[in-house]
């Protein structure tokens, strides 16, 4: 492997985390109803395979769209990261209350679905810059599934302290390699 590819797995390794950290937050809020941990692991797995899903999807759009507008992909690509990051550092300030869906049949696929459409985007940015989209796929799954059980857990030992903050967290590191790729 050269430095190359591991610096490009340690930059997806850290973008699956800050997309898992939306997951992880709300899941916080949802570990509170007291879930039984048969329930938490479904939750986890049906998330981590909606955080493959939609930026496959995203993917094959931004693959699509970037052999049409050519020199402009990394700039779009750069353009979205920072948008989407900035977009979860700003919500977690919005104080409203969220009501919480019960994660069971069509609740669990709108709540899987709710909290996976920030990695549609990050995968059409993806799909613009031409990333090795297996790996990134199985990064995302695997870091949203690992946080939703993290948060879940957590939320059945604590009472929200941490959701905000690791909202911010993860739509700051979005922000990083947005700019990184604009600039760097």
């Amino acid at each position: 492997m050269s430095v190359y590819q591991i610096g490009e797995i340690v930059s997806l390794v850290f973008m699956a985390i800050a997309l898992g950290m939306d997951a992880f937050s709300v899941s916080l809020g949802m570990g509170m109803q007291r879930l039984r941990l048969k329930r938490i692991a479904i939750v986890g797995a049906v998330i981590g395979l909606f955080h493959m899903i939609m930026p496959f999807i995203g993917i094959l759009l931004g693959q699509a769209i970037s052999e049409q507008i050519g020199q402009y992909a990394l700039l779009t690509g750069g353009l979205l990261l920072v948008g989407i990051g900035a977009q979860m550092v700003f919500s977690a300030f919005n104080h409203e209350a969220k009501r919480l869906a019960e994660p069971v049949g069509f609740g669990l696929i709108f709540f899987a679905l709710s909290v996976s459409l920030d990695s549609f985007s990050v995968g059409l940015s993806l799909g613009l810059s031409q990333v090795k989209t297996v790996i990134a796929l199985l990064l995302f799954g695997a870091a949203s599934m690992m946080l939703t059980w993290a948060g879940m857990i957590l939320g059945r030992k604590m009472r929200g302290l941490l959701g905000v903050y690791s909202e911010i967290l993860g739509g700051s590191i979005l922000c990083g390699f947005g700019l990184n790729i604009l600039f760097g």
